[in-house]
């Protein structure tokens, strides 16, 4: 991620985005630098118009960011009814065996 603040740095102080000036920049901030990762961000940012890219970014609702933190309580208390249904169905199952089993047993008893 330093790499491109750097990048947004030199774009916002209106400097060409090369490997000199970007090494100059980490360099400043105390990063090592790795020369390939900075020929990476060079090459990758030399066909994308960072103007546009940051209007797109700034021009995204909030909305959705809201809206996954909604959901998530709404997620848990499903997963919560799911649980009690199971449990409900796993007791009328035992309740059932038990009852056959006691049916069973009458039987032997009465040699049915």
């Amino acid at each position: 991620m330093e790499y491109i603040y750097a990048s947004l740095l030199l774009h916002s102080a209106g400097k060409e985005i090369n490997e000199e000036n970007l090494k100059k920049v980490l360099q400043a901030a105390g990063i090592q630098v790795d020369e390939v990762r900075v020929k990476a961000v060079v090459a990758a940012l030399s066909s994308i118009n960072i103007d546009e890219v940051i209007k797109s970014a700034t021009a995204m609702p909030a909305a959705p960011v809201a809206a996954p933190a909604a959901a998530a309580p709404a997620a848990a208390e499903e997963k919560k009814e799911e649980e009690e249904k199971k449990k409900e169905e796993e007791e009328k199952k035992e309740e059932t065996v038990s009852e056959e089993q006691l049916a069973a047993g009458l039987e032997s008893l009465f040699g049915f």
